[in-house]
Order: C-alpha cells, then sequence, then structure tokens
C-alpha cells in the first residue's frame, strides 16, 4: 500500500474514532494538516477521494462537512481484508458487464463526455496513484449512468473493496502507465459502446477488459 493509501486509512481511522455524524463540520485543511504532520496539498487529495466516495462534501467559503455515517468503512475494511483477489474479480465479472448495458441503454450525453474525460486524463496520468483514482472514477461514472441508485451503491461498494484488494497487489512501476497500456483502448471501447447504445457490445467490451485484468494478475500469481 503507497503512502497516499496509508494516510487515507488513518484518516478514515480518525473519522470513525471521533464519530462524526451527517453535516457535521471538519476542522480546516490547515488543522489537518498539522495534526496529521502531511502538507495541505496531501490534506486535499485524501478529501477529494472522500469526497468522490460520497462521504463528505466541500462547499467553497463554507468548508468541509460529513454527508452520511462514517461506519460504513468498517464494514467495507472488513470486507476488503477478507476478500482475496480471485473473489474481487468473481465479483466483477458478475456486476459490472450488465452495468455496461445498462449504461449504453441510459447513460447520458453528459455522462458520456465525462467518461471521455476521464479516459483523456488517464492517458496522461503521471503516476499509478493518480491512474488508479481516474480509474476508480470511471467504473463508478458507469453505475451511476445506469441511472439505478441500487447499483450504484452495489458497485461502489465493489469498486472500494476492489481498489483496496486488487490495486493492492498489481506490481507497478513508479512512473505511471505506459502509453500503450491495455486499459486505455479497452475502457475507449466500453465508452464508444455505450455512446452507440449497443448494449450487448458494452457488455462484451466490458467482459473483454475484465479478462485482461485477470490475465494480468494471474501472470503476477496473485491469485
Amino acid at each position: 500500500m503507497d503512502q497516499t493509501m496509508h494516510f487515507l486509512a488513518t484518516l478514515r481511522q480518525w473519522l470513525k474514532d471521533m464519530q462524526f455524524t451527517p453535516h457535521q463540520k471538519l476542522p480546516a485543511e490547515r488543522e489537518l494538516a498539522a495534526k496529521f504532520c502531511v502538507t495541505r496539498a496531501e490534506i486535499r487529495k485524501a478529501l477529494a477521494v472522500l469526497e468522490d466516495e460520497g462521504l463528505i462534501q466541500r462547499f467553497v467559503g463554507r468548508g468541509t462537512f460529513v454527508t452520511k455515517t462514517l461506519l460504513q468503512l468498517s464494514d467495507q475494511e472488513n470486507i476488503a481484508a477478507t476478500t482475496s483477489p480471485l473473489a474481487a474479480m468473481q465479483a466483477r465479472y458478475a456486476i459490472e458487464p450488465e452495468l455496461a448495458r445498462l449504461a449504453a441503454l441510459n447513460a447520458t450525453p453528459a455522462q458520456i463526455e465525462e467518461m471521455k474525460r476521464l479516459l483523456r486524463e488517464m492517458r496522461t496520468s503521471q503516476t499509478w496513484e493518480n491512474y488508479a483514482h481516474l480509474d476508480w472514477q470511471f467504473h463508478n461514472l458507469i453505475a451511476e449512468s445506469t441511472g439505478n441508485g441500487l447499483l450504484v451503491e452495489i458497485q461502489r461498494m465493489l469498486n472500494d473493496v476492489r481498489r483496496y484488494v486488487v490495486w493492492g497487489d498489481l506490481e507497478t512501476d513508479a512512473n505511471g502507465p505506459t502509453t500503450d497500456y491495455h486499459s486505455f483502448d479497452e475502457h475507449e471501447r466500453i465508452i464508444n459502446a455505450i455512446e452507440s447504445r449497443n448494449g450487448q457490445s458494452a457488455m462484451q467490451a466490458m467482459l473483454d477488459h475484465l479478462k485482461t485484468i485477470r490475465s494480468e494478475l494471474s501472470d503476477q500469481r496473485t491469485f
């Protein structure tokens, strides 16, 4: 687990220990930075992840507020601690192809454009940490594009768990993904199928993407 993941784990544990409740305001960034002996840039990066997860919301000029109870973080961490990379991939096979199919039927033009923007940023990522965060956003956005709130919550939990289980075990170099990294073209095929409203093609493109990831993990003997 890299330094950012370590700090996120520390911050999450602190939030749980402090028993913050919905609508409660968090300390200012400078106070958090001083408390945890990190830079404000690191604080902002960690808060951005928590905001993406729907656990906090930041308002310019007002501060950062908890949006829902943090107790469920314990459940996610417990699940992650007892989930193997193989189990995580099995769950992805069961859920994500259907999400892609439904996204092809229901995604708005704005959501499709956001998928394209995330892919452009992924292609220029200078670190694996940044790529992993964009990839996490991309797969959550596909779920959001289904228009099904229950599926969104299921995917968020799955995506959070696989972020620790799968990304934590992948062997990556320090320079970030190369320009020919397989996921770039695979993500593009998923987007193209969604944009063309072809549910079966979107499902197959997602399956192909997951097969490549599973093969990569298998080659590294993660299973």
